[in-house]
């Protein structure tokens, strides 16, 4: 038994050192670039709600199937972007919530996600004596419906952005940022066919029946050529448009029924005063169950300190999985009384054993074998409960609801850890190796 526990400290010991290695330095490695994913009410962001219309939706597509399609897009168009740790949740039939934790403008946050980015090309309108038309402005006027040729296949399409490869940006001395679209096979003779006819001619660029610029063309432009969109675009506005492009467009058209900013220095007060809570709920914890519990309160103590850490330390492991939030912090906190609680339904059990005349070691094992199954029972219950609590949390879209329960799941399970291994191991090396044989130190007076 001796050896096993000593055994089990070698191993408690390397996992602490492993633990505690990667979180030190905090600053750098739990709130660095790279470490803590915090949600949108400790980092701050935009959020939006939109509503999306499921009456233009295609015939022979379902409700889900439309909105799951949306979503999709919306996320890709959210990681093009590199907002980091994006929300993006179906709410009810029609709803999308979309948080972004970091992006402080909001304006452009709606840009992107709202515009469908429909591409195409159209013709210059001319009369029936072959003379431009102009407008009051006498500005020319394009036709109403995107550019046609005729495909391989000898059918007649229009030229679109369904036939777009890929869109990318670049910077010309000239024009200044621009967008390079390829075309796939298809798209690539069809705009070779387009350009042909249109030589010498204004071709417009039209993004969301909006006229974006309207080059002329200088020569014949091949499949294998790319082409370039500009519009007197800054940087920023390029690769909104090109990440707008490879995305698709969307199938639903959206409302923003709800949009609001949520400022960075609220999260920073939220972490601050939790850090402060916590602090003060863990000085007085250790000094309950040090004057209490005596010896083995102590060793709950550092047992708790090495949950601690194995905690932060489970947290940097998967940051790319776990998003902390306000109520994951009070969750961590509370998994942290409920490892202490464990705790004292074994020393009580460990206190009635030596009441009735058992010796240390005796007391030690009688009192972790008859409290394990209250510790088992009430956190399999615990389980349970963040088991439903991440369902219902995904089902409705809360996802602060998921934070909590994903995070006091974690925390529960390292408790029973730190408690039934941890704490045991601790005492029973204690107790074998006769530092300590008075029941006084247990805090029993006989």
């Amino acid at each position: 038994m001796r050896r096993r526990s000593f055994y089990l400290l070698i191993f408690i010991l390397a996992l602490f050192g492993f633990a505690l290695w990667s979180i030190v330095p905090i600053n750098t490695k739990l709130l660095g670039p790279g470490g803590l994913r915090l949600g949108l009410d400790l980092r701050g962001g935009s959020q939006l709600l939109y509503e999306a219309d499921l009456s233009m939706k295609d015939p022979d597509v379902t409700d889900a199937e439309a909105m799951a399609s949306v979503i999709d897009k919306i996320q890709r168009r959210v990681d093009q972007y590199g907002a980091a740790e994006p929300v993006i949740q179906k709410l009810g039939t029609d709803r999308i919530l979309v948080q972004l934790p970091g992006v402080e403008d909001i304006g452009e946050a709606i840009s992107l996600i709202g515009k469908t980015a429909l591409l195409d090309f159209r013709e210059q309108k001319f009369d029936a004596h072959g003379n431009p038309v102009l407008d009051d402005q006498g500005n020319w006027v394009f036709e109403d419906e995107p550019a046609r040729a005729e495909g391989r296949d000898g059918q007649e399409r229009e030229l679109t952005g369904i036939y777009l490869k890929r869109a990318s940006v670049d910077f010309d001395t000239v024009k200044g940022a621009v967008v390079v679209i390829e075309w796939d096979s298809e798209g690539g003779y069809l705009f070779e066919k387009i350009t042909e006819r249109n030589l010498n001619k204004p071709l417009a660029i039209f993004l969301d029946d909006e006229m974006i610029s309207a080059p002329t063309v200088r020569s014949v432009i091949t499949a294998a050529t790319p082409g370039l969109i500009e519009g007197h675009f800054t940087m920023s506005e390029a690769e909104g448009l090109a990440i707008q492009l490879n995305s698709g467009a969307l199938d639903l058209p959206l409302t923003i029924i709800d949009q609001r900013d949520v400022d960075a220095s609220l999260g920073a007060d939220s972490i601050r005063q939790s850090m402060l809570a916590a602090a003060i709920g863990i000085i007085l914890l250790f000094l309950f169950v040090l004057l209490y519990y005596r010896l083995p309160g102590l060793m709950a103590c550092f047992a708790l300190g090495i949950y601690g850490v194995l905690l932060l330390a489970t947290f940097n492991l998967f940051s790319s999985n776990i998003t902390l939030t306000l109520p994951g912090i009070a969750a961590a906190i509370l998994s942290l009384g409920m490892a202490v609680d464990a705790n004292i339904l074994i020393f009580e059990r460990i206190k009635e054993e030596l009441r009735r005349g058992r010796s240390l070691g005796a007391a030690v094992e009688a009192g972790f074998n008859h409290a394990w199954t209250a510790i088992r029972d009430s956190n399999i219950t615990t389980f349970i409960a963040c088991l439903i609590l991440f369902w219902l949390g995904g089902t409705f879209g809360a996802f602060m609801v998921r934070g909590f329960a994903l995070t006091l799941f974690i925390g529960v399970a390292l408790s029973m850890f730190t408690a039934i291994i941890i704490t045991r191991t601790f005492l029973r090396l204690i107790v074998s190796s006769r530092l300590v044989t008075n029941p006084a130190a247990f805090g029993v007076k006989i």
